[in-house]
């Protein structure tokens, strides 16, 4: 299993933009499949979106795609979520996960067994 660590939250007025990262440590994400789920305060944790390995495939929750984009550097060992025109509602700790080696994408947390400690995006209206 990898370690990861997210960065790049922080607080945002509403229709502004971020830029979240998740580094892996301790083994490549080259061959993982890797997603970003949230937890809003009072809810469950929430799944954002997700990326396998393989170029091109991603997945995202409906509620946000097209706001919301995952990518990853496998040179730096490194997952980006890209979130754009956020909004109060995007309050929330967002969360990296990984699983591999494994080819398909994954929206379900409970399938993957790495997991971050969560950065906090606030976003004010």
């Amino acid at each position: 299993q990898v370690e990861l660590e997210e960065s790049g939250g922080g607080l945002v007025q509403a229709g502004g933009s971020l830029r979240l990262s998740c580094v892996a440590s301790g083994g490549t994400i080259s061959n993982q499949a890797m997603a970003w789920f949230r937890r809003i305060p009072g809810k469950g944790r929430e799944f954002v979106a997700a990326e396998s390995w393989i170029v091109g495939s991603t997945f995202y929750a409906s509620s946000l795609k097209g706001r919301f984009t995952i990518s990853r550097d496998n040179a730096k060992n490194t997952v980006y979520l890209e979130m754009v025109n956020l909004k109060p509602e995007d309050t929330a700790v967002y969360y990296c996960a990984a699983h591999g080696p494994h080819t398909m994408i994954l929206h379900v947390a409970d399938d993957y067994d790495s997991w971050g400690q969560g950065t906090q995006v606030t976003v004010s209206s």
